[in-house]
């Protein structure tokens, strides 16, 4: 009897804890999809490359966009409570790392996809050295992105077509037009 009772209470006990484990939300980045990924603000490809960003909400939804000025805009339009977790990739290594543990280079020099000068890194040693290569530019963390004023210099858009580079203006202007 006691035997019996003892595999009982082992059986509840493991579907208890699978029970558990099924409710849980998944709060990582996810891969970028370049077939299907659009930008949940501009609409343009999402590459998979050092401008990608991401926010997860509580639901679990995944955001995607091509570039962080889209991710603040989206922020700003929707809101902040919902939000768990924020990441952006590191332009070296393409790793995904927390928006808020990142160190960001900006000059409106520096070309984006949507053109808002931000380079995000995962230490600030690789920021510096970037911002040394270039000749330009500020170092910023996540907290001075809050009073960051996100203006952009449209002429220094760019986004990848494939295989080829080209410049993102005149079509960011026709989706202004309409």
């Amino acid at each position: 009897m006691k035997s019996k009772y003892v595999k009982m209470m082992i059986a509840f006990s493991l579907v208890a804890v699978l029970l558990v484990g099924c409710g849980e939300k998944n709060y990582e980045a996810v891969a970028v999809n370049e077939a299907v990924d659009k930008c949940d603000i501009c609409n343009m490809q999402v590459n998979d490359d050092g401008y990608a960003t991401q926010l997860i909400t509580e639901e679990g939804k995944v955001y995607k966009f091509d570039d962080i000025g889209c991710m603040n805009e989206w922020k700003v339009k929707n809101g902040v409570d919902e939000i768990i977790n924020e990441f952006v990739r590191d332009q070296v290594t393409r790793e995904w790392v927390h928006a808020d543990k990142a160190y960001y280079a900006y000059d409106p020099s520096f070309k984006s996809p949507m053109a808002y000068g931000l380079v995000s890194f995962k230490d600030n040693t690789s920021a510096e050295q970037f911002i040394g290569e270039k000749g330009v530019g500020v170092l910023m963390s996540w907290s001075d992105l809050s009073s960051h004023t996100w203006d952009r210099n449209k002429g220094n858009m760019h986004m990848k077509m494939g295989n080829h580079e080209k410049s993102a203006h005149d079509e960011y202007n026709a989706l202004d037009k309409h």
